[in-house]
């Protein structure tokens, strides 16, 4: 059966790693992404464009399988084109889109265009170089956009239409609602991003994700691993996989609590650990911050360019890596140059958990990752 949008507690069993013992041990709503939203949106309307009927409620497939049904809460049909609208639930997330109302408008593209995007009201437009989507581009991030276009794909074939289409994403207040996020520093003006790795939004308990770390060790212990990997995302967890074969109770779902790890495994240590994550925040790791969230710990990018004029970087390279956008940008500018800043924060970060870890037996490496989950740096 699809997991419907208003009872979104039946998803606790389908939700991998720590992030299920969090809910489990809570009790917390989890919710739905921007992401998931505007896929939901854009199925419904492209459906109306080719059949004139709106599906009410809609169901998606999410990244990891989940079948969610949405209920719509707005529809409009004109001359070419179908609008639908979902309002966001995140649960019990303290997320700031909690509540707004998610637009995708579909229209018939050109003959052999593919899937378009647009911004609509209340999206942003990428201005500055760095992040994972080209500057001019509407602030629709790489999954999100996979998703609709997969749907908008099964749709098509259901009608036996050719997947050409436009699809304008608007989100209510969203340029208000955006001021009080990071798009503004980031070069993502004039609304939010419309974001989503997995479709689902965890909600965020800092004692309730602790103790499912914790737990975590406790039964790789139990089962005898030898290796542990300390993973800042779904993403991060494929890599580690692919890299060391490791099985599933042997990944520990660290998100942001790298401090968390680090300490449990000085009393109750494991042979190896991994920790693998994106670059920005294990370069947060780096600079000596254990809790890598946001709101919390920044992307210290002086310390950057030092680093990089330790590994070669001339003034002009480093200064660059001082003035980037985003870590991803500075560690990419380096790569182009040939100074492995990557392989550099990879290795200042193990230093800093071998210092938390102390005389603990227990063997250090650390993982880079892009976006993408491309390795940009190694060490140990």
């Amino acid at each position: 059966m699809p997991l419907s949008a208003g009872h979104p507690r039946t998803l606790r069993c389908a939700v991998s790693g720590g992030r299920s013992a969090q809910l489990e041990r809570t009790g917390l709503r989890h919710g739905w992404t921007t992401g998931a939203c505007a896929t939901a949106a854009a199925t419904a309307a492209y459906t109306a464009l080719l059949d004139g009927e709106f599906p009410d409620p809609v169901t998606i497939t999410l990244p990891k399988g989940q079948r969610p049904a949405f209920a719509l809460a707005v529809e409009e049909r004109g001359d070419g084109w179908a609008m639908a609208g979902v309002v966001k639930d995140a649960g019990d997330d303290p997320d700031v889109t909690h509540g707004a109302l998610v637009r995708a408008t579909v229209r018939h593209g050109a003959p052999g265009s593919g899937v378009v995007f647009r911004a609509g009201p209340g999206v942003g437009t990428v201005t500055r170089p760095g992040l994972p989507l080209a500057v001019g581009e509407p602030a629709v991030n790489p999954v999100p956009r996979t998703m609709m276009r997969e749907h908008l794909a099964e749709v098509a074939a259901r009608y036996g239409a050719a997947c050409d289409a436009e699809i304008t994403v608007s989100i209510d207040d969203g340029e208000e609602l955006a001021r009080r996020t990071w798009n503004p520093r980031l070069g993502i003006l004039g609304g939010l991003s419309v974001l989503g790795t997995t479709g689902i939004v965890v909600p965020y308990s800092c004692s309730a994700w602790i103790d499912s770390i914790r737990r975590g060790v406790d039964v790789a212990r139990a089962a005898g691993r030898t290796h542990v990997a300390g993973c800042t995302g779904s993403t991060s967890e494929k890599v580690a996989v692919a890299v060391h074969g490791l099985p599933e109770d042997a990944l520990l779902d660290m998100g942001d609590f790298a401090g968390a790890v680090l300490k449990y495994l000085r009393r109750h240590p494991v042979p190896r650990l991994t920790i693998a994550g994106g670059f920005a925040k294990l370069s947060k790791l780096a600079a000596g911050h254990l809790d890598l969230h946001s709101s919390r710990s920044q992307v210290d990018k002086p310390f950057l360019a030092d680093l990089a004029r330790r590994g070669g970087a001339d003034e002009t390279l480093a200064e660059a890596v001082a003035t980037a956008n985003t870590g991803l940008q500075a560690v990419q500018s380096c790569l182009a140059h040939g100074v492995p800043l990557g392989d550099l924060v990879a290795e200042t970060a193990r230093r800093t958990a071998m210092g938390v870890l102390r005389e603990a037996p227990v063997a250090v490496d650390v993982i880079c990752i892009d976006r993408a989950g491309t390795i940009v740096g190694r060490a140990g």
